[in-house]
């Protein structure tokens, strides 16, 4: 029985995160190539909810405006979420008519959203955060597959640069891995999902955003629910922020795990193969099994202690569990960073890891996270 544990709560984990992209990769090849030519003149509404974002929003409207694609039409809708800074007035003094400022009482990133896609016009709806940064050509390089009448929605690229000694040597590394696997699904036809950082979707396609999900996740399967493509543009980019701190890293992970598994409820009906195919094995493997998996590493280092005398490979997989915490203890000990770059990787892994392992706890329990605070991921 103990055998049965030890390989069931290994396999999981191995698959989720490491067999499920190797595999993909795999069949990448027997997939054509896409290729996007320049997106056309296209009626465009970016809506960004921001919560108390005054250092950011002048920079962030200001580069909306200065990008080099030329839409037929371009709306931006800023939508304050009950900001108790200087966020509107700020907002206000970026003089464009282009420009839409909503003044809204405090009430949630999802309603917030949806009272912004209430006042928009575009045919083509851009999401993003409003402490990104965008480059001059992100908005077109995103624009350009939706040439495709079967694409109905595009996902951008984070990167999150190592700016400080902490947690965020992880968030970057996470970054390159969710591109490379990203990469293999789009090749594959099934991406799963976006980032709220970056995110064009058709109109027609959009779907109010329930209370207490994941508003990125929620938004991008809008596609999918309607038998229409997620692409990838690793071309449009945004550069976001790495959390340092480990204990806003537990609590994001938190949150994002609770929101994630509310989404997947949300949206179940996107899990069955039978009508999704390949989209529902890869939201299965990629958003159900991950964020499930963190809670077999218990009864894997247990069961693996029950089977220290049965044979060398149990041994040794025991000791190297044990020297990973151990280097992610150490890495949470280091607070003055002098510890190389691995064990603050381990300590991130850790962090993140029982961070999604409480998020489930929680989510089983019934606790919802219905507010929001930007200020928490940073």
């Amino acid at each position: 029985m103990a055998e049965f544990i030890f390989w069931m709560c290994l396999l999981l984990p191995v698959y989720a995160y490491v067999g499920y992209p190797l595999l993909l990769t795999l069949l990448a090849p027997l997939f054509p190539a896409w290729r996007h030519t320049p997106a056309p003149p296209l009626n465009v509404s970016v809506v960004i909810a921001a919560h108390n974002e005054a250092r950011h929003i002048e920079h962030k409207l200001r580069t909306l405006l200065a990008q080099d694609y030329r839409p037929a039409t371009l709306q931006i809708i800023l939508a304050s979420d009950g900001s108790t800074d200087d966020t509107v007035a700020r907002a206000r003094t970026v003089d464009d008519p282009r420009i839409t400022v909503l003044d809204l009482p405090r009430q949630g990133k999802a309603a917030t959203l949806n009272a912004g896609v209430a006042q928009s016009s575009g045919d083509i709806l851009v999401f993003t955060d409003a402490d990104n940064q965008w480059s001059l050509d992100t908005l077109g390089h995103l624009l350009a597959p939706l040439n495709d009448p079967q694409v109905g929605a595009c996902a951008g690229h984070m990167v999150i640069p190592v700016t400080g000694g902490g947690l965020s040597v992880g968030d970057s590394l996470y970054r390159h891995y969710e591109g490379w696997l990203r990469r293999v699904e789009n090749r594959t036809g099934c991406m799963v999902s976006a980032d709220g950082a970056l995110l064009a979707l058709r109109r027609e396609l959009f779907e109010n955003v329930p209370a207490e999900v994941n508003d990125d996740f929620f938004l991008s399967t809008c596609a999918p629910a309607k038998f229409k493509r997620i692409v990838y543009v690793p071309e449009a980019q945004v550069i976001d922020h790495g959390v340092d701190d480990a204990d806003k890293q537990f609590r994001r992970r938190q949150r994002v795990t609770v929101g994630g598994l509310q989404s997947l409820a949300q949206r179940r009906e996107l899990l069955n193969p039978l009508k999704h195919g390949l989209y529902a094995l890869a939201l299965i493997s990629h958003k159900l099994i991950r964020r499930l998996a963190p809670v077999l590493l218990l009864p894997l280092l247990l069961s693996n202690f029950w089977l220290w005398d049965d044979h060398g490979f149990y041994r040794l997989s025991l000791l190297a569990q044990l020297l990973g915490y151990a280097a992610a203890v150490a890495g949470l000990l280091d607070s003055q960073h002098r510890l190389p770059k691995p064990f603050r990787l381990a300590a991130f892994l850790l962090v993140t890891l029982a961070g999604m392992s409480i998020g489930l706890w929680q989510f089983l329990r019934g606790q919802r996270y219905a507010q929001w605070n930007p200020e928490q991921n940073r």
